[in-house]
């Protein structure tokens, strides 16, 4: 791998996620060698991908390059590699670009798209877990409405214009707002010769309501926001198969499209080569300690939606969102430190900031501790809360202004098919 010998203990970091890029910059230029692994030479801003999907917003707005994130820390170095396996005993990883020790091993791989084992629905929809799949659904979109206006059926037409999400989380509602503005605003401008009555957009949840980690209120005002914008959502509705053509559920309900987004759920992408125990087979995580240390291994730690920390307040770890991933992150960078000092480690205990998810234009809802609320304001501080989370000054810049852009003109600036998207 190239990376300089150094008398100083190295901190393997696995991912470039929220936790990995927040344990290295707490890592920056202290007493320790860094090395950053990941399959991509950018960080995502995992929250804003629906809008890469939906014409909102240029994929580089969202990402970041890894190696302009530690370019001022002296002693990281980041590597773009696929690990394949970890072993233990002899403290190494292995990669697609070689084997590489470690003093310190962090794991921060995050999560992957769970389909529950239903392969002709792994086979026939479209996830939404990284920018390219963002952009072949943004693709497809576009595609789906040029094929439209030359359909010779109406059958065809209508299967090309329904667009089903499945999973009524944050990712499935906000696409599900997104595209709904697409109905609105853009198929009335941009395709003439298409009836936007046409056009359909189903949500489908497995809970009886959307949002379903969120309060009562929150989920009961946002399915009212997406019923008023002309989004047909679906509770206590599971797919049961997806052909390419027809969806399946539970309830005997059938869907025709040519579109189907899974959102439905998410699984931890595990690596390779620690004891079977030690990760919790119905979640796919590693069970960590208090100090996000994987049971059995003093050396080796797990961070964000990869690690499940069982405490009285989450009996089931703690929610596979950016702020544990974050804080955990920040905590483990002090740790390792205080370790190399000699002096015992802090526990992590979460601090739980609320969580939010914008159905669209003006609209949007927040659960905070003491203080739930919806609408303009909630929109607003969802913007803000989102545009300070972000990964460098020019990104949240651009990311301003093209919200600002299409707020105003009722657009969205990104409708075009750079890559089209070909079918499995």
């Amino acid at each position: 791998m190239n990376i300089p010998q150094s008398e100083l203990p190295r901190v393997l970091i696995i991912g470039a996620g929220f936790a990995g890029v927040n344990l290295a910059k707490a890592l920056a230029n202290k007493p320790v060698q860094v090395v950053l692994i990941d399959k991509h030479n950018y960080h995502t801003f995992q929250p804003l991908l629906y809008q890469v999907s939906s014409a909102g917003l240029e994929p580089d707005s969202i990402a970041y390059p890894i190696r302009k994130i530690i370019k001022n820390h002296k002693r990281s170095f980041f590597r773009l590699a696929e690990v394949e396996k970890i072993q233990p005993e002899a403290k190494l990883v292995s990669t697609s670009i070689g084997n590489i020790s470690y003093d310190h091993l962090v794991i921060a791989t995050g999560t992957k798209t769970n389909f529950f084992g239903n392969k002709t629905v792994e086979q026939h929809s479209m996830p939404m877990k990284k920018v390219p799949q963002a952009l072949d659904i943004r693709s497809l979109i576009l595609q789906n409405f040029e094929k439209a206006t030359i359909a010779k059926t109406k059958e065809e037409r209508e299967a090309l214009l329904n667009f089903v999400i499945v999973g009524g989380g944050p990712t499935g509602v906000e696409l599900s707002g997104a595209i709904a503005e697409i109905k609105k605003h853009i198929l009335p401008r941009d395709y003439h010769d298409l009836n936007s009555s046409d056009m359909h957009i189903h949500l489908l949840e497995g809970n009886d309501r959307v949002l379903p980690t969120m309060s009562k209120n929150a989920s009961e005002k946002s399915e009212l926001f997406l019923r008023k914008i002309g989004v047909q959502v679906h509770v206590s509705t599971f797919v049961t198969n997806y052909d390419g053509l027809v969806v399946s559920t539970n309830n005997e309900l059938e869907l025709q499209t040519q579109t189907l987004v899974w959102a439905a759920g998410v699984t931890g992408d595990i690596i390779e080569g620690l004891k079977d125990d030690v990760v919790v087979e119905r979640a796919n995580r590693y069970k960590v300690d208090r100090f996000n240390q994987v049971e059995g291994y003093n050396n080796i730690y797990a961070l964000g939606d990869i690690a499940l920390m069982s405490t009285d307040a989450f009996p089931k770890g703690h929610p596979q969102v950016a702020q544990p991933a974050i804080q955990q992150g920040k905590l483990l960078g002090k740790n390792i430190l205080r370790l190399l000092d000699d002096k015992p480690m802090k526990p992590f205990t979460y601090n739980d900031k609320g969580s939010m998810a914008t159905i669209g234009r003006n609209k949007a809802v927040v659960d905070l501790e003491s203080f739930k609320f919806s609408g303009f304001f909630a929109w607003f501080i969802w913007m803000f809360i989102h545009l300070m989370a972000m990964v460098g000054f020019r990104n949240r810049v651009i990311v301003f202004f093209n919200w600002a852009y299409s707020y105003i003109n009722f657009d969205k600036a990104a409708r075009l098919i750079i890559r089209p998207f070909q079918p499995k």
